[in-house]
């Protein structure tokens, strides 16, 4: 959410930032329904005002025992409140048409996001790697995990239904061994580490951003009414919220959890193997700090750094592209991605989402620090996946792949994979 006098100062700026993102949003209706509101907030504190004063003159003209007087004053004052109360009414609704608007207002893009339509017109910035060339046919990770049975598609369609799999025996182990190593990496880098609830009130998908944009991606518990997080993001964010935080050091939070994922509209779209998948796992960061787009800029690019430094140790090829505005989701003001090959899509593909977030979280989450001034300030908040599994498996195995069938290990995930270094048929 963004501050509305920024709203009204900077109305054109919103609506072309709405063009780019790609959004619908009603920034004129907006304008009129403050005024509107504004106008109102503004009778009912009159009305108040002139109510006060009259409860304080029949207080004085009964004192006197001026009753007809005083009966005058207090059909004045019951009007008065009829008025206030139809005022009220009217604001609420007001209020409520208010409110819906703001929470589709967009966060502005940062000067140096590129602007497109599409992740086709996202800009490179970074490669790093070498494209692994095979002297023998690859196999994609479907046919990998299958032949050392380290996961079951059907299997999962079966208890499940489609984009559901089974991970067993050195799939499961390989699974856990990128979450263990994400982990690791953000204890050393001084991150808070978190197991989050799964499920979130619907109050907290607003705050942080991921409703009303997100709400059709989202499972829903209707009859407890919550909701399946789709990244621990929410519960990071969420565990702030309505507090007044010490951000004197930027607060670092991790989390590891299950995720989940209704894939709306992506109907036959990556359906084949454990790319796109309603259940996964990621290894989340979240962070907190004062309202300093500097600070936040240097942020940004740490908690990239942690993300490309887990893809070295994965001994992984992959490059770092700046998100375009059409590419980018509501709440966002700059976002990197990170897109690791794989030979099987012949392509980079996603695996990392990085992104700073200025205060639009914490405004609506009303999560605040006090300045050098003792002032109360919204903080900056700013996300990154560390890991993401299943998805990770299909560069771990497709690009570690050798010619006798096997699968080597990267060094650094050896010590969690039980010692070896290979994956044997």
């Amino acid at each position: 959410m963004l501050d509305i006098q920024f709203i009204r100062d900077h109305a054109d700026r919103i609506k072309q930032t709405a063009v780019q993102k790609k959004l619908n949003v009603p920034v004129d209706e907006l304008i009129e329904v403050d005024q509107k509101r504004r106008e109102l907030i503004q009778k009912i504190e009159g009305y108040r005002t002139e109510r006060n004063q009259q409860t304080k003159a029949i207080g004085e003209l009964a004192r006197e025992k001026k009753k007809e007087e005083m009966d005058a004053k207090k059909e004045e004052v019951r009007l008065l409140n009829q008025s206030i109360k139809e005022l009220e009414t009217e604001y609420q609704e007001v209020e409520t048409s208010y409110l819906h608007i703001m929470n589709l207002i967009p966060n502005v893009v940062s000067e140096d996001t590129p602007v497109g339509n599409s992740d086709e017109d996202n800009v490179e910035l970074e490669k790093v790697g070498e494209i692994p060339q095979f002297s023998f046919t690859p196999k994609d990770h479907m046919e990998l995990g299958q032949a050392h049975e380290m996961f079951d598609v059907e299997r999962g369609v079966k208890i499940a239904g489609t984009r559901n799999y089974v991970l067993k025996n050195q799939g499961l182990f390989l699974h856990r061994a990128v979450q263990q190593l994400a982990v690791d990496l953000l204890h050393e880098r001084g991150f808070s580490i978190m197991d989050v609830p799964l499920m979130a009130n619907e109050e907290v998908l607003y705050s942080t951003g991921f409703f009303p944009d997100g709400k059709e991606q989202t499972y829903h518990l209707e009859k407890d009414n919550k909701y399946l997080v789709g990244t621990a993001e929410v519960p990071l964010v969420g565990f702030y919220g309505n507090e007044i935080v010490d951000v004197e050091e930027p607060i670092r939070l991790g989390a590891v959890s299950n995720c989940f994922r209704r894939e709306a509209g992506s109907a036959g779209r990556d359906v084949r193997g454990l790319y796109r998948v309603h259940q996964f796992a990621k290894v989340e960061q979240v962070v907190l700090c004062k309202n300093d787009p500097e600070l936040a800029d240097r942020l940004l690019s740490e908690i990239t750094e942690i993300a490309k430094e887990i893809l070295n140790l994965l001994e992984l090829p992959y490059r770092v592209v700046a998100v375009c505005t059409g590419d980018m989701s509501q709440k966002n003001h700059k976002q990197y991605d990170i897109e690791t090959w794989m030979p099987s899509r012949e392509s980079y593909s996603e695996t990392h989402s990085s992104s700073n977030v200025t205060d639009f979280q914490a405004r609506r989450s009303n999560i605040r620090y006090r300045d050098e001034n003792g002032k109360l300030q919204y903080c900056y908040t700013l996300n990154n996946t560390a890991v993401a599994t299943p998805r990770i498996l299909i560069p771990l195995l497709e690009n570690h792949q050798q010619e006798d069938g096997s699968i080597a290990i990267p060094k650094a995930l050896q010590k969690y994979m039980y010692g070896k270094t290979t994956i044997q048929l």
